[in-house]
């Protein structure tokens, strides 16, 4: 997966390293991964502008806990499988577009980019990002 910061995540951390915290950033407890359709620059666009309308909502779909191992060299990987929920129906769309979010539902999107191959996922599907598959670089 390419990749790409959110505004929301480089403006706290430039504040953070650059600006003395003043907008007193903390880690978010837990993070999770979530579907998006399109391509990853609509996606980011309305991400940017306060939407989620692109996430998948159907069959089933939540929002799934990911866990990240030790960054080295300017990029980190997830440690474990992130699988979601078997559709109980079709996804409503192609998921083409994982986000890391940092809420269950809302919340803000910090990074996001487009898989290396496009997914439909059907009824009895269960869609699963395998360990070290999600990786996130910084450079």
């Amino acid at each position: 997966m390419s990749n790409a910061a959110t505004d929301y995540l480089e403006n706290r951390t430039l504040d953070f390293w650059l600006n003395g915290n003043s907008l007193t950033t903390t880690s978010p407890s837990n993070l999770y991964v979530a579907l998006f359709t399109g391509t990853a620059a609509t996606v980011l666009a309305n991400i940017e502008g306060g939407t989620f309308s692109d996430e998948i909502t159907l069959g089933s779909y939540a929002r799934t806990a990911v866990t990240f191992g030790s960054a080295s060299s300017g990029s980190i990987a997830n440690d474990a499988n992130v699988t979601f929920p078997t559709a109980t129906g079709n996804y409503d769309g192609t998921v083409t577009v994982l986000a890391v979010m940092d809420a269950t539902t809302s919340g803000n999107a910090l990074f996001a980019g487009e898989l290396t191959q496009a997914k439909t996922v059907t009824t009895g599907d269960t869609f699963q990002v395998a360990t070290s598959n999600l990786a996130v670089s910084l450079t």
